[in-house]
């Protein structure tokens, strides 16, 4: 895929009429989680000499340096800094689902998604790594073109709900290189074979993978009372429960159940899994996801 600076830049004047809240709130969540994570530097096939440790069994003999081993009886292996980008894809579900909020001073589930992966993305790129957009067809990139083009997937989906064309609520498969990453956000409430099927196609490939669940605290408290009527936002039909509270302990059970599969199937590929809620920080997740997804890593 060709990338004309000129139009991304144009497209991200156009952006500016729908995104400047989104990539603010972005911008002030990354700054905030990148004081925790300034100077962090990780064990790698780089050039630049981090640190000395002592020598443990199992490392490569290749990796002691014998003129600091000659000064004291320990053995010391040299280690260095990690100096080759990650590639990583991102995606952040937009389907009628996401924009569900059960009180008006909580933001849609879809804003937190966003939010969460500009702000990552942000991270990323500040740490060297190459990004792009899943199911774009796009390779990655790093610096600034990067963030646009991320950008730029968010305002086409945000135009499709527009205009009423269907927005999947799964991510799409993308034949993507082994070794790579994906990072997914969404509310991941659909039926479980569906959510195994769509991850075990990335494994099966030898992808790694990190899912971040991103939830309304409704969908875990049932806090509603008395004769409630439910309404599917992705056609699921309405539902009139004559008393909530008679069901909160069953739909509990059935909410963990989910939640538990969720789980066994990111566990059983390989991948993390992490849920945030919306009435929730967003610093404290993001810290926890970028620390897992640019972590210390071995080849």
């Amino acid at each position: 895929m060709s990338i004309d600076v000129a139009t991304l830049h144009h497209r991200a004047e156009l952006l500016a009429a729908n995104l400047p809240p989104l990539m603010a709130a972005a911008d002030r969540v990354a700054a905030t989680v990148s004081q925790g994570v300034h100077g962090r530097r990780r064990i790698g096939q780089g050039e630049t000499f981090w640190q000395y440790r002592r020598y443990e069994m199992g490392d490569p003999i290749q990796k002691i340096d014998w003129r600091r081993s000659a000064k004291s009886d320990p053995v010391y292996i040299r280690e260095n800094e990690w100096e080759a980008a990650q590639s990583l894809w991102l995606w952040s579900d937009g389907s009628p689902s996401m924009h569900y909020k059960s009180k008006k001073n909580l933001p849609e589930k879809a804003e937190h998604g966003d939010i969460l992966m500009l702000a990552l993305a942000s991270l990323l790129v500040r740490g060297g790594e190459q990004i792009a957009p899943l199911g774009r067809g796009a390779r990655p990139t790093a610096g600034r073109t990067a963030l646009l083009l991320l950008a730029q997937s968010i305002e086409e989906r945000l135009l499709s709900a527009n205009d009423n064309q269907p927005v999947g609520s799964l991510p799409p498969f993308e034949p993507l290189p082994r070794h790579s990453n994906v990072v997914l956000f969404g509310d991941f409430l659909e039926p479980l074979e569906d959510i195994n099927r769509a991850i075990g196609a990335y494994a099966d490939r030898g992808v790694r993978g990190h899912m971040v669940q991103i939830l309304d605290p409704a969908e875990r408290a049932l806090p509603f009372g008395g004769r409630t009527r439910f309404e599917g936002m992705e056609n699921e039909g309405t539902a009139l429960i004559g008393r909530v509270e008679g069901i909160r302990e069953q739909y509990a059970d059935r909410f963990d159940a989910h939640r538990g599969g969720l789980k066994a199937i990111t566990r059983s590929a390989g991948w993390s899994f992490v849920t945030h809620y919306t009435d929730q920080p967003l610093e404290s997740v993001l810290l926890g996801l970028y620390m897992t997804v640019a972590g210390p890593r071995s080849l």
